[in-house]
């Protein structure tokens, strides 16, 4: 009898530990992902190399910027820099038609739209890549199939030649980053380009993957609260 008691006070204890250590782990988890970072880098180029500098440094004056720009989306209006003034937006690039990693991309992106659906500071912008084909009523229609919020997530497509100018020069979306649709037509890239409220890309993300896309998210709260 002494000899099971032992036992059953061994389990119990036993599993007491396996309860504590479990329960330690899940927190320290939990407190790693609620402050993954405290600061987020600048970027200024096609090879991501991160720039610290504080919010309110002199050196942000003449540091790479997203240009003007003009696009209408699926509710045909025009989407330029000016709405997007002082948000945290989420850019990327798509068409409506693609088979391959669109759907993937469009889901992790949802989950992005789904997070923040209250906050009004923060956007998405897709830019169509085939321009000539997603018309604005494709885009409509496309919003309408996959739960895209009006307002929310903007779909754009506009001049081929801006759209493609913007992606290279302002994004960094270059055959480095993605592959080619076709010979004739643009990169298609899976990465998502965090935009801070002045313009300055801030982070970059793979669009396939969720770990990825949980810093994203993570990410974005750290701007909203930057001053």
């Amino acid at each position: 009898m002494k000899k099971l008691l032992k036992q059953i006070s061994f389990v119990v204890a036993f599993a007491s530990i396996v309860l504590i250590n479990t329960h330690s782990h899940a927190k320290l988890q939990e407190v790693e992902s609620s402050a993954r970072v405290s600061s987020l880098p600048y970027y200024a180029s096609a090879d991501f190399t991160p720039h610290w500098f504080s919010p309110d440094s002199v050196e942000l004056i003449d540091f790479h910027r997203v240009s003007d720009f003009t696009f209408i989306d699926q509710d045909a209006k025009h989407i330029s820099q000016v709405d997007m003034q002082g948000k945290v937006y989420v850019a990327s690039f798509f068409f409506t038609s693609c088979p391959g990693i669109c759907p993937r991309m469009r889901s992790q992106l949802s989950k992005v739209q789904a997070k923040f659906m209250d906050d009004d500071k923060v956007s998405i912008i897709s830019h169509s890549i085939q321009p000539n084909n997603d018309t604005v009523k494709v885009l409509r229609d496309y919003a309408d199939e996959n739960g895209v919020v009006s307002g929310k997530w903007h779909l754009v497509t506009g001049d081929r030649d801006s759209i493609y100018r913007v992606a290279r020069n302002d994004y960094f979306a270059n055959e480095d980053l993605g592959e080619y649709v076709s010979d004739k037509d643009f990169l298609h890239t899976e990465n998502l380009v965090l935009v801070d409220t002045k313009r300055h890309i801030r982070g970059i993300y793979n669009g396939l993957n969720n770990t990825s896309v949980g810093h994203l998210m993570e990410d974005i709260k750290t701007l909203r609260s930057e001053r």
